[in-house]
């Protein structure tokens, strides 16, 4: 509190002497006051004001000129507009590229299937298929929309178990980290139908036809590269000759989904 009115005081001194002082001859009617306070001359323009009559300048036709669009009420372009010429609104894409193409894959590394292995969640010595993984939690069914890519992770030299695994990919490395370690991996296509088909058995009555891969991913599950259900290399797995004809490869993807579901029911009887 005496600090303050120390400060007041020598501002009340410093405004005494100025006011006093002969060199500066400052009448006290022009001394700086809160009722004072103003802005220099020209800092603030003034609002501009229109048809205040002939004196101002802007009076008559307040600055729209004669007739014309842009002289009545309203008459404005939209904005936007650009003369009838295309707006740049509309000649830029309203999104970015989406391939239409694409499939939705859910990431899956190793180490979370030999996690759900040791926690007990998964039997490895059964093949493990989509609709095990997940039975098990590995992954949720709501996210499963085109199937499940298998990743190797960041350390796949640690993977240890011998499985036998069905997913929709994998990648070169995850499949050479199960073989090295004496499990064997398949690649095998499944549109939505078929996807719900084989992670809920219990919702159809009449399980639909598996579909066979359309012609730009046939290539793919033809590849024992890619380890492909359709290579020849797993011919052995399905009845004779069934890569032959059109009739004996449905069936055989017909045997595989009942095989699936009867597996469903056995789970569900446990």
């Amino acid at each position: 509190m005496l600090r303050l009115l120390a400060t007041q005081l020598c501002a009340a001194r410093a405004v005494r002497t100025l006011a006093s002082s002969p060199a500066l001859a400052v009448p006290a009617a022009e001394l700086v006051k809160l009722n004072t306070l103003a802005d220099n001359p020209g800092a603030r323009r003034a609002r501009k004001r229109v048809g205040r009559g002939h004196g101002s300048g802007r009076g008559k036709t307040a600055t729209r000129g004669h007739k014309g669009q842009k002289a009545r009420s309203g008459g404005a372009p939209a904005r936007g507009f650009e003369g009838g010429q295309t707006p740049l609104r509309k000649r830029l894409p309203k999104r970015g590229f989406t391939n239409a193409s694409s499939l939705a894959y859910v990431p899956l590394n190793l180490d979370r299937i030999q996690t759900a292995v040791a926690d007990g969640r998964l039997d490895a010595s059964a093949p493990i298929t989509m609709r095990s993984l997940v039975n098990a939690g590995v992954v949720s069914a709501s996210s499963v929309k085109d199937g499940i890519k298998l990743l190797a992770g960041k350390t796949p030299e640690t993977f240890r178990l011998p499985i036998t695994l069905e997913v929709s990919a994998a990648s070169s490395t995850a499949i050479e980290a199960i073989e090295r370690a004496g499990g064997s991996i398949k690649t095998v296509y499944f549109n939505r139908l078929g996807l719900r088909a084989l992670l809920k058995p219990h919702t159809f009555d009449v399980m639909p036809r598996l579909a066979r891969p359309p012609p730009r991913l046939r290539a793919r599950y033809e590849s024992y590269e890619h380890r492909g259900y359709l290579a020849p290399e797993f011919a052995g797995d399905y009845p004779a000759g069934w890569l032959d004809g059109a009739a004996d490869v449905d069936a055989a993807l017909d045997a595989m989904l009942a095989t699936a579901k009867s597996t469903a029911e056995a789970d569900d009887a446990e």
